[in-house]
């Protein structure tokens, strides 16, 4: 068990061998969810003029507190284009040019209300003004090259005045299912014979991940096919097996793609479940190949594939995100494998262990929305241990 790689040390030969697939352009209405490529800057001031952070009147500073005359009114859109002279108040909406000549704000609720002249408590210099390129300035880098894009971005990005944007190409990952005892969902079932949930599980992961899956579907425990299919699956930027990488006399998919002139990086890690993992490349394509049972391809996936994706766009740190935790129940360690564990997040914060930790308890999987990392050792972890956790 001393020679199965560390899961860090896996992963960090993965990463050796990605190569950032080249850039596209993307709308940035389109673009969440995607890894910016290269440094995206304002093009524009923001906000691109002085305005008015208040429903109130515009003033000068100098004549508050008073009555004034109102001279106009400046809404979001349509800006007053009269002057403030002193001894004058012009209303104006939140979001509004300030017009020339004021330097304040005072808010409707500081005011009398307001008709042809407003009494107006005293504000000072510059109050409920949003002054131009006080949130970013022309040419100031909003959002740097390997960031993901996320709602928040988007909208910094579009607010100022950035149309496009250079982003990572979305990897193209050609999934394998391996197993001639394996039926598509709504098939009857004969002896021996169970339903394919990998593909359509890691499907669902790799568009999480930003990829675009190609499901290639079953493929028996046959050769020929199996050859085919891989050879199929080559194609792609990213090739997925799921099954025939043990050491049964049906496990194909290693010795296989070995003859079609993969080079394998390693195989097995000291981790549980998903110890026997694969991992090789064909020029620039990589190959994952992962176990069969189903929630080793979906914890091998999580530690190894998604940050492969990532890093095929250009992801800046492409690598599992681990958050802290506490665990609510014991969980017992094994003395020659990293364990994930799945378990659900509660309200109090704890992190409860599921039952049935099998690796092939997928149904079981579904009460949980967090992968709680175990390190190896004896004994086990008490109630209320510190622990790192991703989450599903």
């Amino acid at each position: 068990m001393s020679s199965l790689l560390t899961i860090d040390d896996a992963l960090a030969q993965v990463l050796a061998h990605v190569r950032a697939l080249p850039p596209e352009e993307v709308a940035v209405a389109g673009a969440a969810g995607r890894i910016l490529a290269a440094p995206a800057a304002a093009r524009t001031d923001l906000p691109p003029f002085d305005s008015s952070a208040m429903d109130g009147y515009a003033v000068r500073a100098a004549d508050t507190p008073g009555t004034l005359r109102v001279a106009a009114h400046s809404a979001a859109g349509r800006p007053s284009t009269v002057p403030l002279r002193p001894g004058e108040a012009i209303g104006i909406s939140t979001g509004a040019v300030l017009p020339e000549g004021a330097d304040a704000v005072v808010p409707v609720e500081l005011t009398d209300g307001g008709g042809a002249e407003v009494r107006v408590e005293r504000v000072g210099p510059g109050e409920n003004v949003r002054p131009r390129g006080g949130d970013v300035r022309a040419g100031e880098t909003i959002v740097g090259a390997g960031m993901p894009l996320g709602p928040a971005r988007v909208g910094a990005l579009a607010a100022a005045g950035v149309a496009t944007v250079a982003c990572g190409s979305r990897p193209r990952v050609a999934i394998l299912p391996t197993g001639t005892e394996l039926r598509a969902a709504g098939e009857p079932l004969g002896p021996g014979e169970i339903y394919e949930s990998n593909g359509v599980m890691l499907a669902a992961q790799v568009r999480r991940a930003g990829g675009l899956p190609e499901l290639l579907g079953v493929v028996d425990d046959d050769e020929e096919a199996t050859r085919a299919a891989l050879e199929r699956g080559l194609a792609a930027d990213v090739l997925v097996t799921s099954g025939g990488v043990s050491v049964g006399p049906h496990d194909l998919v290693r010795q296989l793609l070995a003859e079609l002139g993969a080079v394998e990086v390693f195989w097995r890690v000291a981790v549980k479940p998903g110890k026997p993992v694969a991992f090789a490349t064909r020029g620039p394509v990589l190959v994952f190949g992962l176990p069969g049972n189903p929630v080793s391809s979906l914890v091998d996936f999580e530690l190894f594939v998604r940050p492969a994706l990532e890093a095929l766009q250009g992801a800046r740190s492409p690598a599992p995100r681990y958050l802290p935790g506490r665990l609510a129940a014991p969980v017992r360690r094994s003395p020659g494998r990293d364990q994930l564990v799945r378990a659900r997040l509660g309200d109090d914060g704890l992190l409860a262990p599921v039952a049935g930790q099998g690796s092939h308890m997928i149904g079981r999987a579904v009460a949980a929305d967090a992968l709680v990392l175990v390190p190896r050792g004896d004994g086990e972890l008490g109630a209320g241990a510190d622990v790192r956790f991703i989450t599903l």
